[in-house]
């Protein structure tokens, strides 16, 4: 469907080429300062035609907020927010009237609906995230004020070139080595450093919002490459997500790593997700790869490596929560495809409209987005226990190692 959230709930609307796309959020808290600033700041991160990495599709997205707040500030009651289209050539989208598009979702809506946006993508387009991306702008904000909860994302591969992340990276393992369990850390000391530090002006000095900038350059050699032979190329965006309190999470279902799953394998063009050591946590024994609790300087526990990546048994243990997510390579291309009609007359489709030859510089916002709607989300659901269970008489009748020592009803920062 089209809403995501239980308690912070977002519902986009809009096609690639309709009048405006935008959201309605539903259970912002009351009282957040809010201005149409604090929302276009991640809209132009997320715009097209930032640079020549990117399609030339030429949109402001300039934001008008709707509703659900006075003075500056949010009334508690829904936001409602949308953004025109302005560059619209519905005219570039002709041929998808006899072709369906090779790994668009032309096929699959007419299968699922019996009737299709006639052109663009519809809503599988990435237009459709403008109003998650606007979405999550307010919730950052939230978590920002209220938890001191930071969001910050950015391009770790393009293609097969890979931001220096792994001590040693992972191998196919050969006869000789297949049993060899020597490992020092799934990550290198200088990757978890750029984790617990990277800002995201860092992130946007480069157009490939790559923050390690001999890697930078030559992805953006492989996405021009790719661009000028009319063609596409894929990659990966990894994210921080810093201070994040521990206790948030669904057990069994909704699980915090699952919500976040969930939320960025709903992002067009996504193939793939991993948290914490990911895959190569699978070739780790467990003896090696297991996270031992220490005493933090504040008082409280901690992991020594954190390769679970912030989240033990579905729920947040305090320390950061990092992961990737896998973006394809855009369908869209120039290139003469060969493939049939709806009718299943073999033809040659060669498409017009404008497209970004790389994803993913694109879609750091948007990945920060739904990190953050995905946060304040659990956030809202666990407070609500804690308060419901603080109405309570204090539990006196279990021994002392089931309960947790009396402290704040809230979770907090």
């Amino acid at each position: 469907m089209s809403t995501f959230g239980k308690l912070f709930r977002v519902t986009t609307y809009g096609e690639s080429h309709c009048a405006s796309v935008g959201a309605i959020i539903d259970g912002c808290p009351p009282g957040l300062p809010l201005a149409p600033e604090d929302v276009q700041v991640q809209l132009s991160r997320r715009r097209p035609g930032q640079s020549n990495l990117t399609t030339p599709r030429n949109e402001k997205d300039l934001v008008q907020l709707q509703s659900g707040l006075e003075h500056g500030v949010t009334l508690g009651t829904p936001i409602g927010l949308l953004v025109k289209n302005e560059d619209q050539r519905p005219h570039d989208y002709s041929e998808t009237d006899l072709y369906p598009r090779p790994s668009h979702a032309d096929y699959t809506y007419l299968e699922k609906y019996g009737v299709k946006a006639s052109s663009g993508g519809g809503r599988s387009s990435a237009r459709e995230t403008i109003g998650r991306v606007a979405a999550g702008a307010i919730a950052e904000k939230y978590l920002k004020l209220g938890f001191g909860i930071e969001v910050v994302a950015f391009v770790s591969s393009v293609g097969k070139i890979h931001l220096p992340s792994h001590v040693a990276p992972p191998s196919l393992a050969s006869d000789k080595d297949a049993d060899n369990d020597d490992v020092t850390d799934a990550l290198s000391e200088e990757f978890r450093n750029l984790l617990s530090t990277i800002t995201r002006e860092q992130v946007d000095a480069h157009p490939t919002r790559c923050p390690h900038h001999e890697t930078a350059e030559r992805m953006t050699l492989r996405i021009i490459r790719a661009k000028d032979k009319q063609d596409s190329i894929g990659g990966t965006v990894t994210c921080v997500i810093r201070n994040v309190p521990s206790g948030l999470g669904e057990p069994v279902f909704d699980k915090f790593e699952a919500a976040l799953a969930h939320a960025m394998l709903s992002i067009p063009a996504t193939k793939s997700f991993e948290i914490g050591s990911g895959f190569r946590g699978t070739e780790v024994p467990g003896s090696k790869h297991n996270d031992p609790f220490v005493q933090k300087t504040n008082g409280s526990l901690g992991t020594k490596t954190n390769w679970s990546g912030g989240v033990q048994g579905g729920i947040t243990n305090g320390e950061d929560i990092y992961f990737r997510i896998g973006f394809k390579s855009p369908a869209t291309i120039s290139q003469p495809q060969e493939t049939v009609q709806y009718d299943g007359t073999p033809g040659v489709l060669a498409a017009r409209g404008r497209h970004d030859p790389c994803v993913v510089p694109r879609a750091v916002p948007i990945v920060e987005a739904m990190a953050a709607i995905v946060v304040l989300d659990q956030l809202l659901i666990q407070n609500a226990r804690k308060t419901a269970a603080s109405l309570l008489p204090p539990i006196t009748t279990l021994p002392p190692t089931m309960v947790m020592p009396p402290k704040e009803t809230l979770v907090s920062k």
